[in-house]
């Protein structure tokens, strides 16, 4: 049984998590510019789509459509494709090639169709499946987030409960590259809970691969949160990691809007994080977003004001809000810019001191700008 992955450039952290679990089931995924073989499976985000539902919807062969999109609106999904996979896929995908290649009438768990929905019966334990190191070269150290951001789909397709490699297994995918960089929601919360730090954990990691990586944490693709931020964090960062920059995301200027988006922290730990980078001397790289839903001009003035204030020592990563399915902000309106603020970012933009697409949001998710950021 052939089965392809459509290449799709947001789509390829996912690919490389899939291509490992299938490849230890027996199963080759192929890339793929268009529908092919047997099986043609998909991950799709909120943005790209609408671009595709027509393509899988047309298709020659069996399509199977997972990511965010797919598993805030299973049921959406299955009305064009042929099966959905909701949440994670290292399990519930090679279960479902199996299924197909036996022609099994039973529903596989963690799969929709357009009969119904059956929910998935497993926890998907890190370790038992390799990292992303094969194809994309960054490894995956935890999933999940507690902290439900409501914008975010993030705990919505990996749970609010975090889950970690352990630092063997870690170790034993590093021994592969000269450098770590790594995927997690929060680099500093290795080995918690991500309510309460455990920088013993983070060191240990840390100290471990030192001896035969140059160490990247803290920067694109494992950024941190400003609330975590401390002496010592950056402490230990600047002791065993080879960057000297650390981003992490804000988000907002304004507390009113950091609370209403359940952020967890408040402007001030913001700017404690920045005097924090500063003095140990990194450089700060900072996500915001704009148009919030319900966002004042007060607002939108004390975030362009934290956004100046940022420049001077750092650099913003700056996005426009887009509501995304399953999250508590779906369905919502984005609050449009006024003119003179977009010229405003404009100038900003073209003095290097800020990046994004703030103006066309629609490009956050089709493309992926920081993949070889200097780092």
């Amino acid at each position: 049984m052939k089965v392809v992955w459509r290449d799709i450039r947001a789509a390829r952290n996912t690919y490389a998590v899939l291509y490992a679990a299938c490849r230890k089931a027996g199963y080759q995924l192929d890339l793929s510019v268009s529908p092919d073989g047997d099986v043609t499976c998909y991950s799709l985000n909120s943005i790209n789509e609408p671009q595709f539902r027509s393509e899988i919807r047309d298709a020659p062969g069996i399509t199977i459509v997972g990511g965010p999109h797919a598993s805030a609106c299973p049921m959406e999904v299955a009305e064009y494709a042929d099966y959905v996979i909701v949440g994670e896929g290292e399990k519930t995908l090679p279960r479902l090639l199996d299924a197909i290649r036996l022609q099994s009438p039973d529903p596989v768990p963690g799969v929709a169709t357009s009969a119904g929905y059956t929910a998935p019966d497993h926890t998907v334990l890190l370790d038992g499946y390799p990292c992303f190191l094969e194809v994309k070269g960054y490894l995956e150290i935890t999933r999940g987030c507690p902290h439900a951001c409501a914008y975010c789909q993030t705990p919505r397709l990996h749970g609010r409960r975090m889950r970690h490699r352990s630092v063997d297994v870690i170790a034993r995918a590093a021994e592969l590259v000269s450098d770590a960089r790594f995927v997690t929601p929060n680099a500093l919360a290795y080995g918690s809970d991500g309510r309460t730090p455990r920088l013993d954990r983070v060191e240990s990691l840390m100290k471990r691969l030192s001896a035969m990586n140059r160490i990247w944490l803290g920067t694109f693709p494992s950024e941190v949160r400003p609330d975590w931020i401390s002496d010592e964090a950056l402490e230990l960062i600047g002791r065993y990691g080879a960057g000297r920059k650390i981003h992490f995301g804000v988000q907002s200027g304004s507390d009113r809007i950091l609370t209403a988006i359940n952020r967890g922290h408040t402007r001030e730990d913001a700017e404690e994080a920045l005097d924090l980078c500063r003095s140990h001397g990194f450089l700060p790289i900072v996500d915001m977003i704009v148009g919030f839903p319900g966002e004042t001009e007060e607002d939108l003035g004390m975030t362009m004001d934290l956004i100046r204030s940022i420049i001077r020592h750092g650099k913003v990563h700056l996005h426009y809000f887009q509501p995304l399915p399953g999250t508590p902000l779906a369905g919502t309106e984005p609050t449009p810019l006024p003119p003179h603020v977009e010229k405003a970012f404009g100038s900003l933009a073209l003095s290097g001191k800020i990046t994004g697409y703030w103006m066309e949001p629609r490009r956050r998710f089709l493309s992926i700008p920081r993949d070889n950021e200097d780092i």
